[in-house]
């Protein structure tokens, strides 16, 4: 599967609609879909699924009330939950995004996950937080006005690694939870020829098996690349 299948993106909706239907709280909903993760993860390894990138908080939500929620769950879990896939799975872990306000804590949590990670090459997660599109296309624009890197702009190789995927494959398939069919301004640099999957689906309640479903769905495409 691993030489058909590099890159699997996914939009991770409906934590808080999922914990209005148990009538429960919405850091029950985020910490379910916060498990939910590790489940994901560890089944791509068993596809042998060499890139898995996870849109986990866009820029437009960075300042809702539930960010201090968020906050709450990485500092309790991020780091356990995620030291049991480096050490023992071989995950490498690169977070991209706006590190721009974010607590010390959080950015100490988030830099010690990826330098313990970085030599480890099993899975790449990327993992998306307080990111949107545009910041990132405003962010490369300055970096080109202020000529502070020069670029090759008829070497494709070069433009890529101006994004926060750089070398890596473009996702072959997107999924998006939670029933709405929008891109919400993530990575679309990286989805020129993507195949895009939507389930009503809420994200603590995406299985394996609907995984296994569309991964299976996918290769009954006949991908064209635009022709």
């Amino acid at each position: 599967m691993s030489n058909n299948l590099n890159h699997i993106a996914l939009i991770l909706d409906g934590n808080k609609r999922w914990a209005k239907q148990k009538n429960q709280n919405n850091l029950f909903g985020y910490t379910k879909g916060f498990e939910n993760i590790k489940n994901i993860v560890n089944y791509s390894l068993s596809k042998e699924i060499s890139n898995l990138t996870l849109f986990t908080l866009s820029s437009e939500n960075f300042n809702r009330t539930s960010i201090k929620i968020i906050y709450d769950i990485i500092y309790k879990n991020f780091s356990k939950t995620f030291n049991n896939l480096i050490k023992e799975k071989g995950v490498r872990v690169k977070i991209f995004g706006s590190r721009y306000k974010l607590p010390r804590k959080i950015l100490e949590i988030f830099e010690k996950v990826e330098s313990s990670s970085f030599n480890n090459n099993k899975l790449n997660l990327n993992i998306a937080f307080n990111y949107g599109f545009k910041d990132e296309i405003k962010n490369i624009l300055k970096l080109v006005s202020k000529r502070e890197k020069i670029i090759n702009f008829d070497d494709e190789n070069e433009i890529n690694k101006l994004f926060f995927l750089g070398s890596l494959p473009d996702p072959d398939i997107l999924i998006r939870t939670g029933g709405h069919r929008r891109l919400s301004n993530f990575i679309m640099y990286n989805l020129t020829y993507t195949e895009l999957f939507f389930t009503e689906t809420l994200w603590p309640d995406f299985s394996e098996k609907e995984f296994n479903f569309i991964i299976d769905q996918y290769f009954k495409i006949e991908r064209k690349y635009g022709l």
